[in-house]
């Protein structure tokens, strides 16, 4: 099982993609490989589920309908300032939503989507997330 920083538990990641087969599929690599992941469809399933599932890391679809995930990933920030985020997006639009967030003072890492499942558990094995 992968641990989180204090060993005591496995680390609880949140997939999120208004795409339901992508968060389901991420989801359950993840799953497999040692993770307490879950898979949801829209930022305000995840909103509602924070104080619950304390996620260590978000990886959140940018591109969604009501909440962008950049939306998403401040209102997670302000909340869970110790969770990490992970952006993933297909559109060009991005670089634009990016930018915005960038005139707030907020960074946030962006890996274009499709992700390959083996990408995506190298970057979570590297330590960084």
């Amino acid at each position: 099982m992968t641990e989180s920083a204090t060993g005591s538990r496995p680390r609880v990641v949140i997939v999120v993609d208004d795409e339901k087969v992508i968060a389901i599929t991420l989801a359950a690599i993840l799953k497999r490989a040692g993770f307490d992941a879950h898979a949801m469809f829209s930022g305000r399933e995840v909103l509602d589920s924070l104080e619950s599932l304390q996620p260590d890391l978000l990886i959140s679809d940018v591109v969604m309908p009501k909440m962008n995930g950049i939306e998403l990933a401040t209102i997670v920030r302000s909340r869970l300032p110790t969770c990490r985020i992970l952006l993933f997006s297909g559109q060009a639009l991005t670089s634009d939503l990016l930018e915005d967030a960038h005139l707030y003072h907020h960074e946030f890492e962006i890996l274009n989507k499709p992700i390959h499942p083996t990408d995506l558990l190298a970057k979570l094995k590297t330590g960084l997330f």
